[in-house]
């Protein structure tokens, strides 16, 4: 084996644990192979004085930072690119009376995504099962949620942290939306698990907690920190009539949203907490929503 083509597949080796780049390796006889390196995906939102989202900017207009380092930014998606947004819903027992209205919410969102975005539709009891694999066919992705039923215990720890891990790898801007009525009672892993799983794979998590998990402080302390370590937001429904509002102002929030992606500098090694920034230039009127850092591999 010469010496370029061992250099080569060094490079391949240590490059294969970073999906998202597409180097090509050549071997001298030809052949090529192609390696992946990882971007670290942050999404932001943009708001100005008066709280409306601002669209229209590019990718000149941001600048981001990794632990005060300013990074080259490698990929951009406009707050207009495709979507895809998959939707987590608590259906156990306990949500037998309340499951009739979040269904027709969901639905209300899925009428509100463009035709090119995609949706995915899970539940969660004692177990997580996807009831419709991402796809822009709205009709199927309303079906799917109609054939929802209400039974079981609440395993949403191990939901959230399956469920994240699943549509990571789904290309370009995703999403995921978590509603749930009650506190797990069924999980293999715990919350703190839960929460560095979905901090380290960093798409942003929408959080809604109805019924009794609003009225356990652990559990809406986890998923507030669930959804701002990732750049979404949480919610409470305290009465039934606010869960359609609120799909509303999710399905509003998920058309206002920029991908911006780097590739992440060499750093201490695996599991450091990497601080992240995003900065509009020359705009220090507007606000940003993105996420806060990201977990090393």
């Amino acid at each position: 084996m010469t010496k370029i083509w061992q250099h080569a597949l060094l490079f391949a080796a240590m490059a294969s644990a970073w999906p998202g780049l597409n180097p090509a390796v050549q071997q001298p006889g030809g052949e090529v192979f192609r390696v992946k390196v990882r971007l670290v995906e942050v999404y932001a939102a943009v708001y100005d004085s008066s709280g409306h989202y601002v669209d229209g900017l590019g990718r000149d207009n941001f600048e981001i930072r990794e632990d005060g380092q300013l990074q080259p930014i490698a990929s951009f998606e406009a707050s207009s690119y495709k979507l895809s947004c998959a939707i987590l819903l608590d259906t156990t027992g306990s949500m037998a009376p309340t499951l009739p209205r979040v269904k027709n919410a969901v639905i209300k969102l899925i009428d509100s995504l463009g035709p090119e975005d995609a949706i995915a539709i899970y539940s969660f009891d004692r177990q997580v099962s996807m009831r419709q694999e991402f796809t822009t066919d709205k009709a199927a992705a309303k079906r799917a949620v109609l054939r929802l039923r209400a039974e079981g215990e609440t395993a949403l720890f191990d939901a959230i942290a399956q469920t994240t891990q699943e549509i990571s790898s789904q290309a370009g801007k995703k999403a995921l939306v978590v509603f749930t009525d009650g506190e797990d009672n069924a999980s293999m892993i715990n919350a703190a698990s839960a929460v560095a799983r979905a901090k380290k794979l960093g798409l942003p998590l929408y959080t809604i907690a109805e019924g009794d998990a609003i009225q356990s402080a652990p559990l809406k302390k986890m998923l507030a920190e669930l959804s701002q370590a990732s750049g979404g937001l949480s919610y409470e429904a305290r009465k039934s009539s606010d869960i359609e509002q609120i799909f509303k102002d999710i399905s509003q929030d998920l058309q206002h949203l920029y991908l911006i992606s780097y590739k992440p500098p060499a750093g201490p090694g695996a599991g450091v907490w990497r601080r992240i920034a995003v900065a509009l230039k020359n705009q220090h009127e507007y606000r940003i929503r993105s996420k806060e850092g990201y977990t090393s591999d």
